[in-house]
């Protein structure tokens, strides 16, 4: 007699699967965001404004840049998920 009780049938093993991958891509995309929005203060308000004495423009310039860097990323990965599901993928990505 067998223990099967550690074997998953494979559509419950797929569907783990897909949970993990969709969970690791939502936790990249938030990092990536908040990393991005980060950079572009770092750079703007402790390399550019300190500087060149130049308070508040080149923070709030390039804090925008970050967030818009985030918000790029965030629609790239939702367009690929979007060609995945239809199976329409043109990309090579």
């Amino acid at each position: 007699m067998t223990n099967n009780s550690d074997q998953k049938p494979p559509d419950e093993k797929e569907n783990k699967r897909e949970f993990l991958r969709y969970l690791g891509v939502a936790s990249t995309v938030g990092i990536n965001f908040v990393a991005s929005t980060f950079i572009g203060f770092a750079i703007g308000h402790w390399v550019l404004d300190k500087y060149l004495d130049t308070s508040p423009w080149f923070t709030i310039i390039f804090l925008l840049l970050g967030i818009a860097a985030g918000f790029k990323y965030l629609f790239r990965i939702a367009s690929r998920g979007y060609d995945d599901k239809d199976g329409n993928s043109e990309r090579g990505n």
